[in-house]
């Protein structure tokens, strides 16, 4: 792995009113891994994302992505690194009135200038990517299951080619089933197509089952350590996390 992180927080603050949620963040991102971010309720995950992402600005600190401090770029400079990652948000977020094959090209369109068929060929090979058959690019979202749905916004999330991808709880709302076949299938894109994946989960198989490290959002802070670390961590939140019915059951699930 490259001794730079791709993505490095330092010091941020992000406070809406008298409410500080995040006091001094500090967490970097090494090229390759699989990083997962848990947290309680109101713990600041979604805000955390969105200052990663670019679409919030924080009231202190600053964010890196590849060396540059995405908190102080104009417009335009963003829009550049913006292209240069995916993201998928958790209800899919897909356009409605838009067919899934219309719905992937959009960041296309708007970045490169294609002709039909190139754009069309480009739309079919990135269904096939994620699983979903060309036929499915026709369909409108309400056509769709909910696992198709993951799977067309992820199709769309890889349509520019990045290196870098978030996922804001890639599994919420899937059966048992689907949810496995969903973290098999970001774990074969990490893997060929050389990934760096933040994500978002509550989801304690997929933490198991694809993280290198968790980041826990815990007291405004966060702690990050390899899934062996963080679940010998004393803070009581993350032992009740880590320890409680539910983590048993999946850690069991394993064999652990």
């Amino acid at each position: 792995m490259s001794s730079a992180p791709i993505i490095s927080v330092r010091g941020v603050v992000n406070r809406f009113g008298a409410q500080v949620v995040h006091d001094g963040v500090d967490l970097d991102v090494e090229p390759g891994e699989v990083l997962g971010v848990v947290g309680g309720s109101g713990s600041g995950k979604s805000v955390l994302l969105r200052t990663m992402l670019g679409l919030h600005r924080p009231n202190a600190g600053e964010v890196r992505v590849e060396g540059r401090d995405i908190t102080r770029l104009s417009e335009a400079e963003l829009l550049a690194v913006k292209r240069g990652y995916g993201v998928t948000f958790q209800h899919g977020a897909l356009f409605s009135s838009l067919t899934v094959a219309q719905n992937v090209q959009l960041p296309i369109r708007e970045c490169f200038d294609l002709s039909d068929d190139a754009l069309n060929a480009l739309t079919e090979l990135r269904l096939r990517m994620v699983g979903l058959p060309p036929e499915a690019g026709s369909k409108l979202p309400s056509q769709l299951s909910g696992g198709m749905i993951k799977r067309a916004a992820l199709a769309r999330a890889l349509a520019l080619d990045p290196r870098l991808l978030f996922l804001d709880e890639p599994t919420a709302g899937l059966d048992p089933i689907s949810a496995a076949a969903f973290d098999e299938l970001v774990s074969y894109l990490h893997r060929g197509l050389r990934l760096t994946v933040v994500m978002i989960t509550h989801d304690l198989d997929t933490l198991l089952a694809l993280c290198s490290r968790v980041a826990v959002l815990v007291d405004r802070k966060i702690v990050v350590d390899t899934l062996a670390g963080i679940m010998n961590h004393p803070h009581p939140w993350i032992r009740e996390y880590f320890h409680g019915p539910r983590a048993r059951a999946a850690v069991g699930s394993r064999g652990g």
